[in-house]
């Protein structure tokens, strides 16, 4: 008993909202957290279905706890909303996994969620040059898709994403439904990497009781929840060929059948999709087929990865600090120079992805009112990446505006020649302009 109220006491004291289903999904434990989160509280919820209380986005297509039990793979970091006390509904990232016994048999399942109400009011509120609908980027690269997704506004041809893991395919997804003629219509997500091979056909067409094992009774598909709106297919590259072929037949006829089914039904759905593969190797080793290719690829995008634009990194440092100080009530104010020189050389295999949490967790380390310094980064930073020296910066702050002026009109403004020259890195440059008020010309 002692030790129950004990950990019951640790559930409690976390920031985010726990709570555990038992085999029947019916709520036996809700944390001080979830009744800041939902406005219910534990007396209300306790003894009730979770899916009936809550109405979680993702409940309606599948509980998350019933995926875990027929995938045998947890939950993580799955973007849904539920619907809270008062009625309105909140954006949350939620976990979950299954529950066992001593004897390793499964008696419930936990759930845990986060409230990013206010990152999603910070990530739609902004809209400048360097921040497009959640999207930063000031590079050319990233300039030319916010241009591109203006220009396809008004069409409705499928567009295919490409990019390294981490690089924001989803972001772009997002900003392109956002903008889109069915803006207001429903907008599904499938990764198709996620789901065993016999479940997926069922999550993209739906089935019908007795179609297979656990099909208990009659259920929708995703391409039939999204009718009349756009439907992103994310890892489309992983997906099995015959499920391949299903996919192809929606594309080019409006049509399908649910698993078990031999009715044709018909859908009008705008398919976004996403792989992060190399395209041509997987057409070659026939991991995905010619003809749905060009059918999805009709608007090509690259999202190139972190590495390759490198004068991002200032703004999203920027703007990924400005966000969790915002959410971890914490008053971090800037970057200093040699942190933020790190961060310029280091490879990020992880793209912005890794950046984003590399933030999240320096602003969590660092004191209110204070920069983000070198001393504050994990040393696998520190030990992967070489800083300029304190001197270098102090010679270069030495030159005058004209001087600068002078060396950056001689190599056409730039930025890496003169950096190069100097002797000095990109950020000390960049930092340099930003203090004299020189406006960047392209």
């Amino acid at each position: 008993m002692k030790e129950q109220i004990f950990n019951e006491e640790i559930l409690n004291s976390l920031a985010e909202g726990v709570l555990t289903v038992d085999k029947n999904f019916k709520i036996n434990f809700f944390n001080r957290a979830a009744e800041q989160i939902t406005g219910y509280n534990k007396s209300e919820v306790v003894g009730q279905l979770c899916k009936h209380v809550f109405k979680c986005e993702l409940c309606q297509l599948r509980c998350p706890i019933g995926m875990v039990l027929e995938s045998g793979t947890d939950i993580y970091d799955h973007n849904s909303s539920i619907e809270m006390k008062a009625g309105s509904r909140k954006p949350i990232r939620l976990n979950a996994a299954i529950l066992k016994n001593s004897n390793n048999e499964p008696v419930g399942g936990v759930i845990s969620f986060r409230d990013l109400s206010e990152l999603m009011k910070l990530k739609s509120s902004i809209i400048s040059p360097t921040n497009y609908l959640g999207m930063v980027g000031h590079s050319k690269p990233m300039q030319e898709i916010f241009s591109l997704i203006q220009e396809i506004a008004d069409c409705e041809a499928n567009v295919l994403i490409h990019g390294e893991s981490g690089t924001g395919k989803e972001l772009v997804a997002n900003a392109i439904q956002a903008t889109s003629l069915r803006k207001d219509k429903p907008f599904l997500k499938v990764n198709c990497s996620v789901f065993p091979l016999n479940l997926l056909a069922s999550e993209l067409f739906g089935h019908v009781k007795g179609a297979f094992t656990d099909a208990v009774k009659d259920r929708p598909g995703r391409f039939e929840l999204a009718n009349g709106g756009t439907i992103f297919l994310d890892e489309v590259a992983e997906m099995p060929l015959q499920t391949q072929i299903q996919l192809l037949r929606v594309l080019q006829e409006g049509t399908f059948e649910r698993v078990g089914e031999s009715v044709t039904r018909k859908t009008d759905v705008r398919v976004i999709s996403a792989t992060n593969l190399n395209l041509k190797k997987a057409l070659d080793e026939n991991k995905l087929r010619e003809d749905l290719f060009y059918r999805l690829n009709v608007i090509p995008i690259n999202v190139p990865p972190l590495r390759e634009r490198k004068e991002d990194i200032p703004y999203l440092v920027e703007h990924f600090i400005r966000d969790y100080s915002k959410i971890y009530k914490k008053d971090v104010r800037d970057i200093d120079d040699n942190a933020l020189e790190v961060f310029m050389n280091y490879p990020w295999p992880g793209n912005v992805r890794e950046l984003e949490n590399a933030i999240e967790y320096l602003v969590v380390r660092s004191k209110n009112g204070k920069n983000i310094s070198i001393n504050n980064l994990p040393p696998s930073f520190r030990a992967n990446t070489i800083v300029n020296s304190v001197e270098a910066s102090k010679e270069i702050q030495k030159d005058n505006t004209s001087q600068l002026v002078k060396l950056l009109e001689k190599h056409h403004w730039n930025k890496t020649k003169v950096a190069e020259e100097l002797g000095v890195g990109r950020t000390t440059l960049w930092r340099m302009m930003k203090n004299l008020s020189l406006e960047e010309k392209e």
